[in-house]
């Protein structure tokens, strides 16, 4: 089941997305960059109860086949019908012989669809040239049928981009078709209106560490260890994060806070409030521990790290899991970000964690890395070549508003480049 887990309590709702062209002639699609999922969808025009509107100030579009001329619908004996039905996402339609899917993910929302072949374009960098519109063939999902957080208007987006490792993903399917590495590296800005870069290649930073990904997990599943505050190991037993029957950690930027069992989620909490009960006041709101701040989270709260196998650590500022909520006579109210799951055994760092961080998926390598990192600046990108070189690219030369420009160095290799156009807070 994809991950994509709802926003509990906290009044706060963001959301990655990025614009992708499908079709010919090339259409635009806003989608939201979900690493929790395998499938690339967007809204058919046949859909029923799909959103008209968005709160996000963007223009909603309906992928129609019959005004592609390159479109062509799977059917279930396509091979490509197969990639699905492997993830038990999709199914035979014996009505009218087309490959059909139906996701439905961990916030009760929920999608069905069939799906099709069509061009995807994009800016291909090949040595020191950028390539605009270049094409491929990619099969992903025309969703007919939308419910739950899906269908609200006030941040509906035209589809989701999931980014897993299965066989139906954009990433596997371009790879497959030697037109991007079994690598892809995002960078999430989480202040003064977010943003980013969303990179099929890799990101490189000297600072980056990593952890393996677990084997034979549906989702990017990595194996926490233990958890820090101050430097000090909290008493949580290990087992809390044990990787065996469907448990564990995993990383999801379609997920906006982070999720932590009842046995991780109270000595955090407990070891966080010890650390400031001197400096703000606790209360409690609808179920979660907030505090009144005079002054700054960062002068006041506690370095938190997260220790993953491989000697990986994950170092948190306290913006990395508080969120700020409303001011009180003139100070602020900050919440813990962290929200407890009852029962499950799963830890899920979504997007209150992964920004500000360049992250890098190595899909070859099994493994997962990241570095604290000001999102806005620009990022040294590598792609697969003889020399092994990594080059300079600056992420702000490329922009949803204007032709792209050339990049101010060579970059080694074939490297795709999508940008993340707009991260949408409601406060």
């Amino acid at each position: 089941m994809p991950v994509r887990c709802s926003i509990q309590y906290l009044s706060i709702s963001q959301l990655y997305y990025t614009k992708l062209r499908l079709g010919s002639p090339p259409k635009d699609f806003y989608v939201q960059v979900d690493t929790g999922s395998d499938v690339l969808w967007v809204s058919c025009a046949s859909c029923n109860g799909c959103p008209q509107t968005s709160g996000l100030q963007i223009q909603l579009n309906f992928f129609d086949p019959g005004n592609s001329v390159t479109a062509s619908p799977v059917s279930c004996s396509d091979q490509r019908c197969s990639w699905g039905i492997q993830s038990s996402d999709s199914g035979c339609s014996v009505q009218n012989n087309l490959c059909a899917y139906t996701f439905q993910y961990g916030d009760g929302s929920g999608t069905s669809g069939f799906y099709v072949s069509d061009l995807l374009q994009f800016d291909m960098i090949v040595g020191s040239s950028l390539v605009p519109n270049s094409t491929a063939q990619v099969v992903f999902g025309c969703s007919t049928s939308q419910t739950g957080d899906l269908v609200k208007s006030d941040r509906a987006v035209d589809g989701i981009f999931g980014f897993g490792q299965q066989g139906m993903s954009v990433i596997s399917q371009l790879a497959s078709q030697g037109l991007a590495p079994r690598v892809f590296s995002h960078c999430l800005k989480g202040e003064n209106g977010g943003g980013g870069i969303l990179v099929l290649g890799e990101i490189v930073e000297p600072n980056m560490v990593f952890t393996p990904l677990v084997p034979s997990q549906p989702h990017y599943n990595v194996n926490l260890l233990s958890i820090s505050v101050n430097g000090q190991p909290l008493p949580i037993n290990p087992a809390v994060f044990s990787t065996s029957n469907g448990q564990g950690t995993i990383i999801d930027t379609g997920t906006t806070l982070a999720y932590l069992s009842e046995a991780a989620y109270v000595p955090f909490v407990e070891a966080i409030t010890n650390a400031v009960s001197q400096s703000v006041r606790p209360v409690v709101s609808k179920g979660n521990q907030c505090y009144v701040i005079a002054t700054s989270v960062a002068d006041i709260f506690p370095p938190v790290s997260l220790n993953f196998a491989g000697g990986a650590s994950m170092f948190l500022n306290p913006q990395d899991y508080l969120i700020q909520q409303n001011n009180v006579g003139g100070t602020a109210v900050w919440c813990i970000g962290f929200q407890r799951i009852q029962n499950q055994g799963i830890t899920i760092l979504g997007d209150l964690v992964l920004k500000d961080k360049i992250f890098v998926y190595d899909l070859v390598g099994q493994r997962i890395g990241w570095a604290n990192y000001d999102c806005s600046m620009s990022v040294n990108v590598s792609a697969t070549s003889s020399s092994g070189r990594s080059e300079y690219v600056n992420a702000g030369q490329f922009s949803d508003n204007a032709a792209p420009q050339k990049p101010s160095m060579d970059i080694v290799g074939n490297t795709l480049i999508l940008l993340l156009m707009v991260i949408n807070m409601f406060l």
